[in-house]
């Protein structure tokens, strides 16, 4: 059954609590290493009018490197765990050529270096204070980029069932890299609009703990490459649930629109999210700056996302809604 805004926060409570008796647990209990090999976890970069945003986190993952490659539930569910089982450093210093910053509590760091040329570059980082090193991918746009694509990833993307919540965790946690069903459709439907020279961005509610694993999936299924906007769920008494999809989702936009001062967006998403709702915001703070609105249909629809769906069609805004983006890639192809 699709969830209500209270079997959202009861599900969410009732995983929050859990996690934080896990994380506790494993903090008395994990092995401690008293000089600690931090590793750097890049995440791609994007770039904007003022440079190049490097972001990621650094970890003390000596524990956890190996991965089990055999495809099993079990296995699925290990390695799940060594996602979220990591031991974070925070107060490390971690540079750019001359641009320094330091990560936060939870380990994670965000610097902006010069502008760098068009296309997908490399810039490396370092730790002063260790021996690691790491690149990190940073998409800056084309010149002759005609625009952006925004998309969704659960339930967009991918199947997730995450407009029922316990659904989309129990999927994660227990299907292996290689048995995610991506929609091929909306796949295509990206490839399409990339186009060579378009960059793509992904916005989703998961937690930066997934983000290997979503680009193996990407990559199982060529789905093209972009900077992912996902979200730091902090297992805190307060930060896990500080903030809602929606407005994670909208601070993400505001963020990828206002780094492409250039280029309007096409904006893709499903039914079963609020991403209609979402989208209409985002729409109204960014007049003249969406171009087309793209929701597949997953899950029940309630009233206030048909309402907002309607106020997207009467706009001037290319709308479309379906079970499918089949039609859309036909007409693509026939353009």
């Amino acid at each position: 059954m699709p969830d209500n805004p209270g079997n959202m926060l009861q599900a969410r409570s009732l995983f929050h609590d859990l996690s934080l008796k896990v994380e506790h647990l494993w903090d008395r209990v994990r092995p401690r290493d008293e000089t600690p090999e931090p590793v750097i976890d890049t995440y791609m970069g994007y770039a904007t009018p003022e440079g190049c945003v490097l972001r990621g986190r650094v970890l003390d993952t000596t524990w956890f490197s190996t991965r089990l490659e055999a495809p099993s539930r079990l296995n699925a569910i290990r390695n799940m765990a060594r996602n979220f089982l990591t031991s974070e450093m925070p107060g490390v210093r971690i540079a750019s050529g001359d641009v320094e910053t330091v990560t936060d509590e939870e380990g994670y760091f965000q610097l902006v270096i010069p502008a760098l040329p068009s296309g997908w570059q490399t810039a490396e980082l370092s730790l002063p204070d260790y021996e690691s090193t790491a690149q990190a991918s940073i998409q800056v746009p084309y010149p002759d980029a005609e625009l952006g694509i925004i998309s969704d990833i659960d339930d967009t993307v991918m199947r997730t069932g995450a407009y029922w919540l316990p659904r989309n965790l129990w999927t994660t946690a227990t299907t292996f890299v290689s048995n995610r069903e991506v929609f091929e459709d909306t796949a295509a439907f990206i490839r399409q609009a990339e186009a060579g020279r378009n960059p793509v961005f992904y916005v989703s509610s998961s937690p930066w703990n997934l983000h290997a694993y979503l680009n193996q999936v990407f990559d199982n299924h060529n789905v093209p490459n972009g900077p992912f906007f996902l979200r730091d769920l902090g297992i805190s008494e307060t930060k896990f649930i500080k903030s809602s999809h929606g407005s994670h989702k909208g601070d993400a936009i505001d963020t990828i629109v206002e780094a492409n001062p250039g280029l309007q967006f096409i904006l893709v998403g499903d039914s079963g999210q609020h991403d209609a709702t979402v989208y209409l915001n985002a729409i109204k703070r960014h007049p003249g700056r969406i171009s087309q609105v793209v929701l597949r249909r997953a899950g029940k629809i309630d009233d206030a996302d048909l309402k907002a769906a309607e106020a997207i069609r009467q706009t001037d805004i290319d709308f479309f809604s379906g079970p499918s983006l089949d039609p859309l890639v036909s007409e693509q192809r026939s353009a």
